[in-house]
């Protein structure tokens, strides 16, 4: 992964493509600011042209139509037509880490983005992440194939059963019960 604080120039995504390797995601860390898009056409552009899988922005982006046109995967939280009008000095280890919420993200993580949202993992955790992925997934696969055929979900995971506990003991949680009926959907 390639972190980039933005300071109010994409000066901070050219440095961080030169040391892009193919399918590297560059992160923008732009605050989560709702007042300015801080990526927009031209440096997707220049991401894609660098080998890189996508880009994930907290923050907004700009140039929609284009970055339809263009095709390449970028995750933001929406866009905005107005660029940065602030400048500011940018800190040395802009390149180093990126926030993204709560969140710290060095080159040694991984990123996994969807439509609906994106998630960071440590490179050391990518399997086990992935293993469990796999499970939970399968896990929901059954319960819709079985939801289609007429078994809600309320039945699949035994809901009376758990209104029925959880009355009698109000620390019992919905997600202690489903591990205990194999049910994936609040893993």
């Amino acid at each position: 992964m390639l972190p980039a604080r933005h300071c109010g120039s994409v000066d901070v995504f050219l440095e961080a493509l030169e040391a892009a390797e193919h399918g590297d995601v560059l992160i923008v860390d732009n605050g989560g600011r709702d007042d300015e898009a801080c990526i927009g056409d031209l440096a997707v552009l220049e991401a894609a042209g660098a080998g890189l899988a996508g880009v994930v922005v907290w923050g907004l982006h700009r140039d929609t139509d284009e970055l339809r046109s263009i095709g390449f995967p970028l995750w933001s939280y929406g866009a905005y037509p107005v660029p940065p009008t602030r400048l500011e000095q940018q800190v040395p280890d802009a390149t180093s880490s990126a926030r993204f919420g709560c969140h710290v993200v060095t080159a040694d993580d991984v990123a996994f983005c969807d439509d609906d949202g994106v998630a960071f993992v440590a490179a050391d955790r990518v399997e086990e992440v992935l293993s469990t992925a796999k499970a939970i997934s399968q896990i929901e696969r059954r319960q819709a194939e079985r939801i289609g055929n007429g078994e809600t979900l309320r039945a699949q995971t035994r809901f009376a059963e758990y209104l029925a506990r959880r009355s009698a003991d109000s620390a019992y949680t919905f997600r202690a019960h489903l591990r205990a009926v194999d049910g994936a959907i609040e893993q």
